[in-house]
């Protein structure tokens, strides 16, 4: 449980969606979407998690950076207009 807290957000919605993706995968399994051959079926999980951890990661980096950048802009802004919208 330990490693799964020391995992940053982006890392842990990258494997909420791997997981996700690997549910569906197996569901298409069952309904029959993926031949039977085994090759068949580890490439599909294995494309299927590796593209949705990947993507997902993505844009929970971008989404985090971009928070970052806001709140330094924050940090950075000149005083007097935080002064100003407090007395208001």
């Amino acid at each position: 449980m330990s490693r799964l807290t020391s995992l940053s957000g982006p890392i842990k919605t990258g494997l909420i969606a791997a997981s996700i993706a690997v549910l569906l995968v197996i569901v298409g399994i069952i309904k029959g979407a993926v031949p039977a051959n085994p090759l068949s079926i580890v490439l599909a999980l294995l494309i299927s998690a590796v593209s949705w951890f990947l993507v997902v990661w993505a844009i929970a980096t971008a989404a985090r950076d971009v928070e970052k950048d806001l709140a330094d802009a924050v940090d950075e802004a000149d005083p007097t207009l935080e002064s100003s919208s407090s007395s208001k």
